[in-house]
């Protein structure tokens, strides 16, 4: 990753899109080692994850990944997410950050000088072009890898540098032993579920049963 010296840099993490890539990718992000590179090799000043809450569940797989992160070093963007019923009568959940995470950027954009953005929403093209237009670079993380690919060809294009994330996964993939099966099983008990993320890595909509 090239960060320039004394270059102020904050990590913008849209948290259903990532963990979609990882998995994608097969593998799982250890957040504690990706704070760690990130802080090594530049000016750090904020990381903030961003992700959708289910509020009316008795236990939510997802929070004790956001009390994790919250207590260690990650600032957390938060809300409640939306339950509709689709025209087929499917219960469904609606729970998207693109605006808090744009409008974060945005606000704090004049006190950087390098925007990590580690998704792959072609939503997010026209928050890039705006945020280089004041002056910032931006970094965008994803990747090509997974078929199909997570990046949108337009936000690849927009970013002055694209960062696959599998030339970080030696750096911030959590140390699991065993196959598959038993890194799924780790993951639920550190608070992921293997199905609460949409598998396209689109965030607007999940299913019922996938939660």
């Amino acid at each position: 990753m090239n960060f320039y010296d004394q270059e102020r840099v904050a990590l913008f993490i849209d948290g259903a899109n990532l963990y979609a890539t990882a998995r994608s990718l097969g593998f799982d992000i250890d957040y504690k080692r990706l704070l760690e590179v990130f802080s090594r090799q530049c000016c750090l000043v904020r990381a903030l994850y961003y992700t959708a809450l289910i509020e009316d569940q008795e236990y939510s797989p997802i929070r004790p990944l956001v009390d994790w992160l919250d207590y260690n070093g990650y600032t957390m963007v938060t809300k409640p997410t939306k339950e509709f019923t689709d025209a087929a009568g499917r219960r469904k959940v609606k729970g998207n950050m693109d605006i808090e995470l744009a409008v974060d950027v945005m606000e704090m954009v004049g006190n950087l000088d390098h925007v990590v953005l580690f998704s792959g929403d072609g939503d997010f093209r026209r928050l890039v072009e705006a945020v280089q237009r004041r002056g910032c670079r931006v970094t965008v993380v994803s990747t090509l890898r997974s078929q199909p690919p997570m990046i949108a060809d337009e936000l690849r294009r927009q970013a002055d540098v694209f960062v696959d994330l599998t030339e970080l996964q030696a750096q911030i993939a959590r140390q699991l032993p065993g196959d598959r099966a038993r890194a799924g099983s780790r993951l639920r008990q550190d608070g992921y579920e293997d199905d609460h993320y949409p598998e396209n890595g689109d965030d607007d909509y999940y299913e019922d049963e996938a939660i």
